[in-house]
């Protein structure tokens, strides 16, 4: 008796630290929402610097790609029709493709140079360093002061290098980033969820963080980098699966700033797969604990406020949340027993509502009253969307703990793993055949994904006698989070196992 009952308070103690840790990242996010509302009226406002721009700089744009037939000729198509003066502008089609990619890349590279435009291939056979590899390749022969990124799937308009650049004439500038629109964010459910979650990204976080001058990220893509900012950080570096974050950190611990530019967006496609998604999010699961593991000592070590340290920790190590809530779940199981023997009042627990009503609040903030959301629905039209998407995206993300969390853990080893793209299909204009064909580009991702597959079939099962234990003893307290597991784990599993069997 006396050791189930240490037993239980075990559970119940570590259970009570688990939410201790997850109240405080949701009150730093919290936070940020407060500073995104404090600074209203400066993220309205164009900064003064921002405006105008006498004498356009000589521009690099590159193109990262690699195996993406699908969209590779709508994105070269698009860069090259920016409205940059043609002598100032450098494209550098960065193909390390194994597929029909590279010669769709070579067609409409020599289409374009024909009319004039400075447009290059650069192929490696080897893929050293993936992406980031590819990209300080391209610094090689990157003639402009300015180094654009765009990834296969960004479409962004016309004259986005006219608003951006300009930002560039407070030398202390080193990153302009543009907020990620969503072309295909109406697709399905899951592209829903994608872009709910994203919406707080480049919401409250990015802009929050750029208006309080805390250490922020360059997203990869759909951005400007100061080649001088590049090199004096050391250049882009392969030992993470995230170079874009270690290289924004580096940057800015040298004395760049970033700034975020909330009122500029880049259309881009969400992954429209499920395996496309958990793919993604391995990605930068990993390698956010990477760059954590790296850096995290450096930024304690630097001269920034002690502030700006806690959320440069709390944004680094924000990828470590997934553990804490894979623990909390399997730990919610027990806690029904634990509950029960010790006699704990659940009002205890109200605590930690504050932190779900916080989160739910900052996704209000981006989904509702978001300026720049661009679904075109009314305002009571995205209330009800939101009740709706909000409940689902907490079991989906709760769903895709297991998963998150074991990229979470490889990263902090330090266990290296490839770079896995994310495949980008055309979904505007695809079929649902033609999406199929995607195969070679996905089986590597494939086979290491679908081990875990049944381990998130047998979490959801666990739900589910969790529910019907509770019922059973009558103690209600967990119910709720009990179904949103269950639903969160078993359509985790219904869709990876049905997308599995569809190919």
């Amino acid at each position: 008796m006396a050791l189930m009952s240490f037993i239980y308070s075990f559970i119940f103690i570590l259970y009570s630290l688990v939410l201790l840790y997850i109240l405080f990242y949701n009150l730093i996010q919290f936070q940020l929402l407060l500073n995104y509302r404090k600074f209203k009226r400066n993220r309205d406002r164009v900064p003064r610097k921002c405006k105008e721009l006498k004498d356009l700089p000589a521009v690099t744009v590159q193109l990262p790609i690699y195996n993406e037939k699908y969209v590779v000729g709508r994105l070269i198509d698009n860069i090259c029709s920016l409205a940059y003066p043609k002598d100032k502008l450098q494209i550098q089609v960065l193909d390390d493709s194994t597929d029909d990619t590279l010669e769709l890349s070579r067609e409409k590279v020599n289409y374009y140079k024909e009319k004039g435009i400075n447009v290059e291939l650069i192929h490696r056979k080897d893929r050293k360093g993936y992406k980031a590899g590819a990209l300080q390749n391209g610094m090689k022969g990157a003639t402009g002061e300015f180094i654009a990124i765009f990834d296969a799937d960004f479409l962004p308009s016309d004259d986005f290098l006219m608003r951006t650049l300009p930002c560039f004439r407070d030398p202390e500038i080193g990153v302009v980033q543009a907020r990620w629109e969503h072309l295909n964010q109406q697709d399905s459910l899951l592209t829903r969820i994608q872009a709910f979650q994203l919406n707080v990204h480049f919401t409250i976080e990015q802009s929050a963080r750029s208006l309080s001058d805390y250490l922020l990220q360059f997203n990869g893509t759909a951005g400007i980098w100061r080649k001088e900012a590049i090199i004096n950080a050391g250049g882009w570096h392969a030992d993470t699966l995230t170079e874009d974050l270690d290289l924004s950190y580096r940057a800015q611990l040298k004395g760049w700033r970033i700034l975020y530019r909330e009122d500029i967006g880049a259309p881009a496609e969400l992954p429209a797969e499920i395996y496309s998604y958990k793919t993604q999010q391995y990605r930068w699961m990993k390698g956010g604990a990477e760059t954590a593991r790296k850096l995290m000592l450096p930024v304690w070590k630097s001269n920034i406020s002690f502030w700006k340290k806690i959320h440069a920790t709390a944004h680094l190590t924000a990828s470590t949340v997934f553990l804490l809530i894979f623990s909390m779940a399997v730990l919610s199981v027990p806690m029904i027993w634990a509950i029960k023997q010790l006699e704990i009042n659940m009002g205890f627990y109200l605590v930690f509502v504050l932190g779900v009503l916080a989160i739910s609040w900052t996704f209000y903030q981006a989904n509702v009253l978001n300026p720049y959301n661009q679904s075109g629905l009314s305002v009571g039209q995205k209330i009800i969307r939101f009740l709706f998407l909000f409940p689902v995206f907490m079991a989906i993300s709760m769903g895709l703990s297991l998963h998150n969390s074991i990229a979470v853990i490889q990263g902090y080893r330090g266990k290296s793993s490839p770079f896995i793209r994310t495949p980008k299909l055309n979904v505007i204009d695809v079929t649902k055949e033609k999406q199929g064909v995607d195969k070679p580009g996905n089986k590597n991702q494939r086979n290491r994904i679908d081990k875990s597959i049944f381990l998130e079939g047998l979490m959801a099962l666990y739900f589910v006698f969790g529910i019907v234990a509770g019922i059973r003893l009558e103690n209600y307290s967990m119910l709720f989070l009990h179904i949103l597991l269950a639903f969160g784990f078993g359509s985790i599993f219904y869709f990876s196992l049905r997308e599995l069997k569809w190919r």
